[in-house]
């Protein structure tokens, strides 16, 4: 007997883990000892004893016995390595030897070397081949192989044939290191010569002393079948799962006869072997269809390798190899073996204490047989794998008593097939007890919402805490942060706590445009001394309501001069005639906007996009149509109830300027016109005469001056575009418009001419401009009444336009076609 030891030391002060290894061979008779591991472990015959030293395997098959008086393992039975192990090498056995008090571990592995005690062995006594005369010299005759059970050294080695006359042997090396068994002509055959003749094959194996056996091989020689058949692979494969049922086809297996007749018909045999796997599976004789005979384990055998013969009438015979791959299932449940375990552990016990030692195995390959192990959440322990297949249950973290003082521990053992298969165990586990547990709040932190313009002292939402402790420790009081917000105390001006209960109240009513969310701290604290404490953070998010009516920036609406707007006769379907621009400050679909038509004198001529506000007409406008239009827009959120506005717009259908003068001379101021303005437009026209050659000269020298300036007025093409201040969006402030902007308007009045409104909005002035900005504005204007066309008929309202400009009369003044409208 051989061996030698090689002790590993790991785990916890609970537990030690060695290992020692021993050879033997097989057939050992009972009671003959293997070793002695007291020695070889370093162990005491008083340890030994006082451990309850005991003998733990897989399976129930036990070929070692543990002495314990005297150290040492003894055979209990006596083993056969080829029943043990087949041609598995190394054949080992692993077994363990478990001490209690403190729990230790040792592995012990035998391995069990080959004896040359089995010969090799054909599986017949007897072959017989029909080969023809006239098969040619070379022909090959595929021979049984004999099998032996020894490995290594004793396994099988060698072939003989005699006599040699006629035939000699070949072998040829296949996968898996198997030999092809073949008979090769040598001396052509004459049946008329020799009709019959006896062959000894015999096979040697490698032993000492040679163990060999043998099997005849009788010849009948046939006349006139010159062709063998031939497969068309060497080597055939197929797969199959281990749950395939009886009859399942694997694959067809074919071969070809150049003869003819009765010499060409094929039929296939399934080869004899040791491990009756004719029994198996089965091959058509007539197609080659091999199919499933009987029920494959991958746990058992992963592969199979079958010798088909295809032989023809007239005894010419070929043969192949199928190599079939059994695919695993996962068929098989992990099995949990409890090696050994503790009922009762005290509470100030360190982590890492071994509880629990488990051995898991599944037979299945692959992720089949991975296993994995787990144990319920939020529970100080853990699960640890030290060596493979087995696992530590240990305290992960330290117990407390007051939190749970026994658990119930499931453990889960999963394999990683699909679908996995799994095991449980229950280990029940009792805790001795300490008092160290602060408050814990029911969440990392708490967000609220509140609508806006809520009752003050509404109570908003509840805080939670729990203290595992018990009695006068477990008594939790709530207590706000003393914190500011905007420079205001939390707790007197915004927010406060029930101390019993956490229930948190408002102290006054919220404005979503005015605070829109705020935080603070409420702490915890327990009844303990000295007290445990801990706090979380508070979001209130305050929720928009509907209470801001939408805002109508243009056009304004006024108690002063009213503007029209002017729609020519001439205009086409879809003609912009003014925008309606509203703003809202509340925040969501509070703040959309719908616009609607709510009066109009001809309905049929206008209409209002009800998402951009702006008016065009529907139709074309005709002769017929009124020159005085009057609009009512209502404007409205998308809130609930909604709020609105009202906005009241003029319209002029008119191509010349006396008659929109005619019309809106009721709209002005009371139908008072204005005499100041009626003072000026005299003095203007009767300079008229007076400046006209001056006014020819000066728009000669402007338009060569201002021609590049010009062309911005004079070819726009834009609609009714309101200019927005710098600022327009404010991302700090919720709403479609904060609070402090307006605008003042630049805009053309006709996308297809060339013309130019300016407009102060009724002489308000609602937007802080810059001076510079405001000039460059006015000379633009003027520059574009100067800059027409001077041979038109219409030079003198276009030079008028300049006129009342340079004086600045009006507050809205507009130059269209030769067109003058002052309000």
């Amino acid at each position: 007997v051989t061996y030698h030891v090689c002790v590993l030391q790991f785990l916890s002060a609970h537990s030690a883990l060695g290992q020692v290894s021993y050879s033997i061979p097989e057939e050992m008779s009972k009671g003959s000892m293997v070793g002695n591991i007291v020695q070889d472990l370093g162990l005491d015959l008083k340890r030994l004893q006082s451990g309850k030293a005991r003998i733990f395997t897989e399976d129930s098959t036990e070929y070692i016995e543990l002495n314990k008086e005297r150290g040492v393992l003894l055979i209990k039975e006596k083993i056969d390595r080829e029943s043990l192990c087949a041609k598995t090498t190394p054949c080992a056995l692993h077994i363990q030897v478990i001490l209690e008090n403190p729990m230790e571990l040792y592995y012990i592995t035998v391995e069990v070397t080959d004896i040359n005690d089995n010969a090799p062995l054909f599986q017949t006594e007897e072959i017989s081949f029909e080969i023809s005369e006239s098969a040619v010299t070379g022909a090959r005759f595929t021979l049984e192989r004999a099998i032996d059970v020894d490995v290594g050294a004793n396994e099988l080695k060698s072939y003989l044939l005699k006599p040699t006359d006629h035939f000699v042997l070949d072998l040829q090396n296949q996968a898996g290191g198997d030999k092809r068994v073949q008979m090769v002509l040598q001396k052509p055959l004459d049946r008329e010569k020799q009709e019959r003749f006896t062959l000894l094959l015999t096979a040697n194996d490698g032993g000492e002393p040679v163990l060999s056996g043998s099997v005849k091989i009788h010849v009948t020689v046939l006349d006139a079948n010159d062709n063998a058949p031939v497969f068309t692979q060497n080597v055939y494969k197929a797969t199959l799962f281990e749950n395939a049922s009886k009859g399942t086809k694997l694959t067809i297996v074919s071969a070809s006869d150049a003869d003819e007749g009765s010499n060409g018909h094929i039929m296939y045999y399934m080869s004899k072997t040791l491990d009756s796997l004719s029994d198996m599976f089965i091959v058509d004789e007539y197609s080659g269809d091999v199919f499933l005979n009987g029920q494959v384990d991958f746990e058992k055998s992963s592969i199979y390798e079958l010798e088909i013969q295809a032989k023809d009438h007239g005894g010419l015979s070929d043969t192949c190899k199928l190599v079939i791959d059994v695919l695993d299932i996962n068929d098989n449940r992990p099995s949990i073996n409890i090696i050994s375990k503790s009922n009762y552990i005290s509470e100030d016990s360190k982590p890492g204490t071994t509880i629990v030692m488990m051995k898991v195995n599944d037979p299945d390959s692959g992720i089949n047989g991975k296993v994995h192990c787990t144990i319920s959440e939020n529970i100080p322990f853990s699960i640890t794998s030290p060596s493979n297949n087995f696992f530590s249950l240990r305290t992960d973290q330290e117990l407390d008593r007051e939190s749970n003082n026994e658990y119930n521990i499931t453990v889960v053992c999963s394999d990683e097939g699909l679908p996995s298969l799994s095991s449980s165990a229950s280990l029940y586990l009792t805790i001795s007890d300490v008092n160290d547990n602060a408050p814990v709040f029911e969440r990392s932190s708490y967000e609220a919402f509140v609508l806006e313009n809520n009752t003050p002292g509404h109570s908003i939402f509840t805080v939670k805490a729990r203290d595992a402790d018990l009695n006068q420790n477990a008594r939790v009081s709530y207590i706000l942060e003393d914190s500011t917000i905007n420079g205001v105390r939390v707790s007197s001006y915004v927010v406060s706590v029930s101390a019993d209960s956490g229930v948190i109240n408002a102290v006054r009513s919220f404005d979503y445009e005015q605070l829109k969310d705020f935080h603070f701290r409420v702490i915890a604290q327990d009844g303990g001394s000295p007290p445990l404490s801990s706090n979380v953070t508070v979001t209130i998010t305050i929720q928009d309501q509907n209470d801001n009516a939408p805002q109508v920036l243009y056009p304004v609406q006024t108690g002063g001069s009213l503007v029209a707007e002017i729609v020519p006769r001439s205009a086409d379907v879809g003609y912009l005639v003014t925008k309606v621009v509203a703003v809202d400050v509340d925040s969501g679909q509070n703040a959309w906007l719908t616009y609607k038509l709510q009066k109009a004198t001809d309905r049929a001529l206008f209409e209002v996009g009800p998402q951009n506000g702006e008016i065009r007409t529907v139709r074309q406008v005709t002769d017929k149509d009124a020159v005085k239009q009057k609009l009512t827009v209502v404007v409205e959120d998308n809130g609930q109830p909604s709020r609105s506005a009202v906005v009241n717009i003029n319209v002029a259908v008119a191509d010349s300027f006396p008659e929109v003068l005619s019309e809106f001379t009721d709209l002005t101021h009371g139908k008072e016109y204005n005499d100041n303005l009626t003072f000026y437009l005299v003095l203007a026209l009767a300079a008229v005469s007076f400046l006209f050659i001056t006014c020819v000269v000066v728009i000669i020298s402007v338009k060569i001056y201002r021609w590049r300036q010009s062309r911005v007025f004079y070819q726009s093409n834009l609609p009714v575009i309101p200019y927005y201040p710098p600022g327009y969006t404010d991302t700090g402030v919720t709403g479609t418009l904060p609070h402090m902007y307006n605008y003042d308007v630049c805009m053309t009045t006709n996308s297809r001419k060339s013309d130019c409104k300016y407009s102060t909005l009724g002489g308000h002035s609602v937007l802080m401009v810059d001076p510079s900005f405001s000039e460059t504005m006015q000379r633009e204007m003027r520059d574009k009444c100067l800059l027409e066309d001077h041979n038109s008929p219409e030079l003198v309202s276009y030079f008028l336009c300049y006129v009342i400009n340079i004086l600045n009369i009006s507050n809205y003044a507009a130059c269209h076609e030769g067109k003058f409208l002052a309000g």
